[in-house]
């Protein structure tokens, strides 16, 4: 008796179909790893967001904030080396954002010392005006105003003005020359 196996021809041909599907997407897997360009606009880009927030005054008024910028760019010049764009396109956008927020910060630093100091100024121009006004006979109040205006004195020739009406109420002029006689 004869026994008619099955061929296995059929078998060994999807396994050779499968391992050349495998080996197509390896290759294109590394070839769209490698097609990413280098991501040289976002380095140049951190890198001028980095000399920004240093010309604001960083490393005065926000030192850790532009210590972490200074390190996402070493580490995004690392992965360009070693041609990891990807990563390094990642990380040169994490300096810029770091970057851009020690540069707000180091605005505000100085901007809140330029108000100390105009305070500051303006406590000892105080103690100079009082002191300046020491010897004066009137007593200067605590709540001076540079807008105040100071009225003019009454004329001292008010002999022949009728003196005010009682209640502080006014009365129509008598002019004989507007047309009335």
């Amino acid at each position: 008796m004869v026994h008619n196996l099955p061929s296995k021809a059929p078998y060994r041909r999807g396994r050779r179909l499968l391992a050349t599907a495998a080996l197509g997407l390896a290759i294109a897997t590394l070839a769209g790893c490698a097609s990413t360009p280098p991501p040289n606009g976002t380095m140049n880009q951190a890198l001028s967001q980095l000399q920004a927030a240093r010309d604001a005054g960083a490393a005065d008024y926000a030192p850790v904030d532009l210590d972490m910028a200074q390190g996402k760019f070493s580490q995004a010049q690392k992965a360009m080396a070693s041609r990891k764009y990807d990563e390094a396109a990642l990380l040169a956008d994490e300096s810029a954002a770091d970057s851009e927020l020690a540069r707000a910060k180091a605005r505000l630093g100085a901007a809140r010392a330029q108000n100390q100091a105009k305070s500051k100024e303006n406590s000892r121009m105080r103690v100079e005006m009082i002191d300046n006004h020491a010897n004066d006979t009137v007593p200067i109040p605590n709540n001076v105003q540079e807008t105040e205006t100071v009225l003019p004195e009454a004329p001292a020739d008010t002999g022949n003005m009728p003196p005010p009406p009682p209640g502080g109420e006014t009365q129509p002029l008598n002019d004989n020359q507007g047309g009335q006689q």
